[in-house]
């Protein structure tokens, strides 16, 4: 259909082969676009092939230009789109429940946390108000909100949201808080707080995660996704440019709770 970007697990008779079509970016229309919801559930089944419970195909497909047996199959229906032994599964909240009930395995990634679940789930709607209105008083209230993420990691003392070992939530903050930091960084000059040393120490071990790094999209294509939706045009050098990936740390983690 497109071009296959990522498989992991082994192919064979005794795991299910579990198919995640996501959007390519819209700079090449190859390599992974900035779609968060995409991000998310590559990242949940990539844990779960890591777990050897699925083998996952990971394929792209450019949307502005899209195959036509992708237009044959999916009509106009925008990806995530799972793919379960020949089922195709179309809406995200159907995706999301069919890993959780349906993919072996994938109930360990769904575990209940009300706080969590209420903490992050308004994060994101905040930074495109910052986007937006390019005020102080928007950058403001992420900020505040970002101090209340870092504030549940300090007390809890885990590694991850719920523990120290990853769930859902993790997967749908994490590719968030990238969002955040470079597109804050690039549109509006928003840095995450270096007092926010619990976050950071979060963020780095997200960093050191392959669930992470190969589904992350390059700082390009989360810029030019917030260009797009602003209707400005990405320059012809930064379409030429090579991908960057922003993994850095600007706090010292190095202490008892960050140790590998």
């Amino acid at each position: 259909m497109s071009d296959e970007i990522a498989e992991n697990g082994t192919a064979n008779g005794d795991v299910p082969e579990i198919e995640l079509i996501i959007k390519a970016s819209t700079i090449d229309g190859r390599r992974k676009g900035a779609c968060l919801f995409c991000q998310e559930y590559f990242m949940d089944l990539y844990l779960l092939a890591e777990l050897k419970t699925i083998s996952l195909k990971v394929t792209t497909v450019d949307m502005q230009k899209p195959p036509p047996d992708f237009r044959t199959n999916f009509e106009a229906t925008h990806p995530p789109i799972l793919i379960d032994n020949g089922l195709a599964i179309l809406e995200n909240e159907k995706i999301e429940r069919h890993i959780m009930k349906s993919v072996p395995g994938g109930h360990n990634l769904f575990v209940q946390d009300k706080e969590v679940a209420s903490l992050i789930e308004n994060l994101y709607s905040k930074l495109k108000l910052v986007l937006v209105r390019k005020d102080e008083q928007k950058s403001a209230s992420l900020r505040a909100h970002l101090g209340r993420i870092d504030g549940l990691l300090e007390r809890r003392g885990t590694r991850f949201l719920t523990g120290d070992t990853m769930c859902c939530f993790d997967c749908e903050l994490m590719p968030r808080l990238q969002h955040i930091r470079v597109a804050g960084k690039y549109f509006v000059d928003f840095e995450i707080p270096t007092s926010f040393r619990s976050l950071w120490r979060y963020m780095y071990h997200m960093y050191q995660l392959d669930a992470f790094t190969q589904s992350c999209p390059a700082d390009q294509d989360i810029i030019n996704h917030y260009k797009l939706q602003q209707a400005l045009k990405m320059k012809k050098h930064e379409e030429l440019e090579t991908p960057t990936f922003t993994t850095s740390i600007p706090v010292d983690v190095n202490d008892s709770n960050a140790e590998e």
